[in-house]
Formats: C-alpha cells, structure tokens, sequence
C-alpha cells in the first residue's frame, strides 16, 4: 500500500535553508524537494515530486543501496560523494549525507555542493579567526595600555630631575615611543569603542568617497575605474564605517602598485553587483551586495595569503598590518564577508553584504 503524501507544510522549514534537501520514500520516491534543490537541479518540485530520485545521480545504484542499508537499520546516517545531473546544467559534485527520521518509510537526503561545502569551511574559518582576533586585539591593547601610562610619566619624571642634554634626548626617545605605541593602541581599539552607527547607505556614494581621497593621496601613474550596477538598492549600514573599510582595502591596493605607478599603467578598479540566492555565514540570502577592489599589482605574497586578515601581518615594511583586519570588524558588524582572490597582476578583495 502507497504511503500517504505529507502535507506540504511539514516540510516548510527546509525551504529556508541553502542546503538541498530531498524527502524521499524507501523506495526512492521524492516525497518533497526544497527551493534550494529546485533551483540548482532546473526543474520544478511538481516535476520532482514523485520520481525517483536515484535517476538525479549518474550513478542512481549507490543512493538505491544506501536506501536498501537503512530499511534493514544497518545505519542511522551515510555520507557519499556523488555527482548530481542538472536540467540543461553542468554536473554538479555533491556530497550526500542519506538519514533516517521518525517517520517510518521516509529518509531525508542532503545535498552539498563540494565546492560549497569547501567555501562554508573557508568562511567558517574567517569567522573563527575574525573572532580570535578581536579578542586577541582587546587583551593585548588593554594589556599594553595599563603600563604604557606608567612607562611614559616615569620618562617625564626622570626628564625633569637630570640636567644633561645627551640624557634627555634619551628620555624623549621613551616618550616618544611611548606615545607611537599609545597611538596604535587607541587604533586597536577604535572599532570596539566607537557605536555602530546605522543609516540609509548608498555603495556608490562610498566608492565614490574612496576614489575621491585615491586620487588625491595618489595623483600621477594611477586610473582608478568604475564599474557600478546602477539597480543596487540603498541598505542601512554604518556609512563612516565602510568609508573605511574600502579606503583600507584600496589604501593596501595603492601602496602594493608603487611600481606600476611609476610606469603609468596603475588600474584600480571599484565594481559593484548584485549576488541573488548567495550562502555566506551558514546563512542564505536571497540577495546581496557584491564589491569588488581589484588592482593590477603584483600580488599577495605568498607567505601571507593565508594570514592576510590576522593582526599585525603586513606585506610591507613598515606598514602596521591593522587596515584589513579593520576592514575585516568592519564589514562583520555588517553581517558581511570579506573574500580575497590573488595572484600575480591581479588582486580581487570582495566584500559580501547581505541586502533587504
């Protein structure tokens, strides 16, 4: 006897995720299929309802098999790689996690794009690392900061009781510093002490902003492009603080494109675009705010690619390695995410903001 069909409406919940997700029956049969299965397979859920799901797999025989395997309750759970086929689409890899529910005759298979898979386990890094990284950054400041008042009133006490020119100038060395390490300290600081203030932004009018302060620092060697999506939405965000954000990232950009400045072929390039049904942050959105900052520089070095948004990693001298992890806070307090792609002649930072 045929198994009644579900209503709908217990399967709501998986509509909102960005995983796929298939319902099937023991034999195979699609009882239910989210949004995020419709739209990477083609085809409509009135279509997939009811066939046999086996036939979306080039292999069809591993998915039967696992299925055969939790009818006989010789597992709660498999995972498979496997490659999935699309209506009038490239195959898709994708990682199958095959599950047992309550409900007898009903087994839950998700989907996982490999290549999503490994961008989740990217971000999740980023977000792990952003996180160590503001805690890191607190502890050391305050850590620093408590004594560095001490250091510095001790120098100008020692300043007034000693007569000698040559001593003093020691003296002012330490105060010196000692205000350098206190400006860096309140730089560290900056993103946690001051509110987020939110309002009604246009992308455009930041870039613009940026561009303007570019060109400025940066007069001669230098084309600064734009290529803007003009159908972008305006979004409430913190205005100041994504000034900020891109003048880092086109600040970096600028310094590393020393060299082709001096040859006149500089290009920095400000591009904006719509991202629809985007996963970033183990979240799903159905739009998204694309910005990229590209520039013909040399490159990240190697040797730091991986540590480019950790503090205090600078790939060049003297630079203090606390733009981008600015940046960074920045664009999280947004909900956002900065990505970066490079190699040599070409540097992609994007940033990631999702949109109303």
């Amino acid at each position: 006897m045929k198994p009644p069909v579900p209503t709908p409406s217990r399967f709501q919940p998986f509509d909102l995720l960005a995983t796929l997700v298939a319902v099937v029956r023991s034999n195979g049969s699609v009882v239910f299929a989210n949004a995020a299965l419709e739209d990477t397979l083609g085809i409509s859920r009135r279509t997939i309802q009811d066939s046999d799901f086996a036939l979306s797999f080039t292999e069809p025989l591993v998915l039967r098999n696992a299925l055969s395997g939790l009818n006989r309750n010789e597992f709660a759970v498999l995972r498979y790689d496997a490659v999935l086929k699309r209506m009038n689409r490239e195959l898709l890899p994708v990682h199958v996690i095959v599950t047992q529910t309550d409900h007898p005759q009903e087994v839950i298979v998700e989907l996982l794009p490999l290549e999503q898979q490994a961008r989740q386990e990217r971000e999740e890094r980023l977000m792990d690392q952003a996180s160590a990284n503001k805690e890191l950054i607190r502890n050391l400041a305050h850590e620093i900061k408590n004594p560095l008042g001490g250091i510095r009133g001790a120098a100008q006490l020692l300043e007034m009781e000693i007569n000698s020119k040559e001593l003093t100038e020691y003296t002012q060395v330490i105060i010196h510093e000692a205000d350098r390490l206190q400006t860096l300290v309140d730089r560290l600081l900056a993103p946690h002490r001051r509110p987020h203030v939110v309002g009604d932004v246009n992308i455009h009018e930041v870039c613009e902003r940026v561009r303007s302060l570019i060109l400025a620092e940066f007069p001669k060697g230098l084309k600064v492009e734009r290529d803007y999506d003009a159908s972008l939405p305006e979004f409430r965000g913190d205005h100041e603080q994504l000034i900020q954000t891109v003048l880092n990232i086109a600040h970096n950009a600028c310094q590393a494109l020393s060299e082709r400045m001096v040859q006149g072929d500089a290009k920095l390039t400000f591009r904006t675009r719509i991202s629809r049904q985007v996963t970033f942050g183990k979240q799903r959105y159905k739009l998204a705010l694309e910005l990229h900052v590209i520039d013909n520089g040399p490159g990240v070095p190697d040797s730091i690619k991986d540590r480019i948004f950790y503090p205090l990693v600078s790939g060049r001298e003297g630079g203090s390695g606390l733009g981008l992890t600015l940046a960074q806070t920045f664009v999280q307090q947004h909900h956002g995410l900065i990505e970066c792609d490079s190699e040599p002649g070409r540097t992609d930072f994007k940033i990631l903001i999702p949109l109303p």
